[in-house]
């Protein structure tokens, strides 16, 4: 498996708020299945990360137009493979 970090940067502040929550039912959707690792909002306002679990760039791509912050336009959307270093104890 390959980790993928996935920008969001805010295209409408005001779609953003007014689908956060839906966005939120499919982050933990995706942690709970385990193809999302990890997430996060920028506390600047800018947007947000979602580090996504998945074989390819195509079958995360497929899982990222899924979410309702994309759907409904309130984001955009970066992806990035990611290799994950780090010597933290991870459950």
């Amino acid at each position: 498996m390959k980790y993928y970090a996935v920008f969001l940067p805010v295209i409408s502040a005001e779609r953003s708020t007014q689908f956060r929550p839906l966005h939120l039912e499919f982050l933990e959707k995706g942690r709970n299945e385990g193809w999302i690792f990890a997430n996060g909002r920028f506390v600047d306002g800018s947007g947000g990360l979602v580090i996504y679990i998945g074989e390819s760039i195509d079958e995360v791509l497929a899982r990222v137009k899924q979410d309702p912050f994309v759907i409904e336009n309130a984001r955009g959307y970066e992806i990035h493979e990611w290799e994950l270093v780090t010597n933290a104890i991870i459950p």
